[in-house]
């Protein structure tokens, strides 16, 4: 696999997601993407002016705002009005949680109307639908996938890194095997270093969704090692 820094820069979305990230968290984590060119940032919705007017000198370094986080939970309406009040702040990517009891209950129709409502309040930014793989069957995660195709979804990503992620390559794997090319696949919980990454793309993963201190780290990985 070859890739340098600062093409695996611009497909690390950097994030401070956690319950727990505070002011401090969010502005570490603004000026390690400014130092490393990262493609996307993402916050918890409190954070997401505070980190938009932290990089508003800096447009190619995208604001994301997450959606039904962490549950994915929340009735469509609720969603609908998150996702509009995180544009109003600027963001241009959304990254939004399934409704992962409804998964497994096999209401899929239902999903598919909850991930199309928020693509269609997205205003053509692109939403990344969060899977939360580790709750899900081999064969839920397909349905899953399968149905944020339909919807318009641009991506469907493993999950929001606050549950269990230690089978993320074979969440990446089975994805890739079911929508190939035809929508982005994003990694995300577990991801501290650079043979991981490089294995999770080599399966289909072309965005990743890191902490900063692990971000900087492989992009350090990177630096000494060369290219892969």
């Amino acid at each position: 696999m070859h890739f340098n820094r600062q093409q695996l820069a611009r497909m690390m979305d950097f994030s401070a997601v956690r319950a727990q990230s505070d002011y401090h968290d969010i502005k570490r984590m603004a000026e390690g993407a400014r130092i490393h060119n990262a493609i996307a940032v993402f916050a918890l919705p409190a954070w997401t002016s505070v980190l938009r007017d932290m990089l508003e000198d800096r447009p190619d370094i995208a604001i994301g705002g997450v959606v039904g986080f962490p549950s994915g939970g929340d009735t469509t309406e609720s969603k609908v009005f998150q996702a509009q009040a995180l544009l109003s702040m600027g963001c241009q990517e959304l990254d939004m949680v399934i409704n992962i009891g409804k998964v497994r209950s096999d209401l899929l129709v239902e999903i598919e109307q909850d991930v199309r409502s928020v693509v269609q309040a997205s205003q053509d930014r692109p939403v990344k639908v969060i899977l939360e793989c580790v709750h899900l069957s081999e064969d839920q995660i397909r349905e899953a996938c399968l149905a944020s195709a339909r919807a318009g979804a641009a991506f469907v990503k493993t999950g929001t890194g606050w549950a269990d992620c230690s089978n993320i390559a074979h969440y990446i794997s089975l994805m890739y095997d079911c929508v190939g090319d035809r929508l982005g696949i994003k990694a995300a919980g577990g991801i501290r270093d650079l043979n991981t990454v490089i294995d999770l793309y080599e399966r289909g993963a072309r965005r990743f969704g890191v902490g900063v201190e692990s971000a900087v780290n492989i992009l350090e990985q990177c630096d000494i090692t060369g290219s892969q």
